[in-house]
């Protein structure tokens, strides 16, 4: 075992709506554990014990845990592949837990987190980040919290790519790298802005076209008047 945290499960008998309902009544989630060129194993387990885990390790959803208790699967590598939540308050329903080969790469979902503010934020710009993780093919032992990526040099209308991040040179990238991971929008009423100028220095010179044609006229009047 190489794993990261070690977490107590049981074996888990039955199966089912009723059963699971049961389980999360006594503070309990069901889940099984797959992989590893083995059947799938139903458990159960302590769901406040398993958010604590979570939160309080560095690698959340990908860290590596060693399971204990239930025979079945002690002594396994794994990690949380799929959770499953209440859609309104959120508690655990189910969690599908991956056993790892560790002499393996395996492929992974890791979170993006972007840092500092963008210059063109500053300016009045809107940071819009449409990717939120990538899926990346690492040794399991290399798998990292996030991906980290400073935006503080993005200018207005500037565009982050998958290809602009930096990972180490033993992780590859398993997601298109041409997609967007940010940008730098410009809002219309800025954009607008930015023509303002020429149109005041146009006004200006009507202005005073129009200045210099009444002092013309007020010349000619005042010629007529003294003839």
């Amino acid at each position: 075992m190489m794993g990261d945290v070690k977490f107590a499960v049981e074996a888990r008998d039955s199966r089912g709506t009723g059963n699971a309902r049961r389980l999360r009544m006594l503070g309990m989630a069901p889940g099984v554990v797959y992989g590893g060129g083995r059947e799938a194993t139903a458990i159960s387990f302590d769901a406040a014990a398993f958010e604590r885990l979570l939160e309080t390790s560095h690698g959340g959803v990908n860290t590596l845990i060693d399971l204990e208790g239930a025979s079945a699967v002690s002594g396994r590598t794994v990690i949380a592949k799929e959770l499953q939540r209440e859609p309104v308050r959120g508690g655990l329903v189910h969690v599908d837990f991956l056993e790892i080969d560790l002499k393996a790469k395996i492929e992974i979902a890791v979170p993006i987190h972007l840092t500092g503010t963008a210059a063109g934020v500053v300016l009045g710009g809107v940071l819009d980040q449409q990717l939120r993780e990538v899926t990346l093919l690492c040794m399991p032992d290399a798998i990292p919290d996030d991906i980290e990526v400073d935006v503080s040099g993005m200018e207005l209308g500037d565009t982050l790519h998958v290809f602009d991040l930096t990972v180490p040179n033993d992780i590859e990238f398993h997601t298109d790298e041409s997609l967007t991971v940010a940008t730098v929008l410009v809002p219309r009423g800025l954009a607008e802005g930015e023509g303002e100028p020429a149109e005041v220095e146009g006004e200006e010179e009507e202005s005073a076209a129009a200045a210099e044609g009444d002092l013309k006229d007020a010349g000619e009047k005042s010629e007529d008047g003294g003839s």
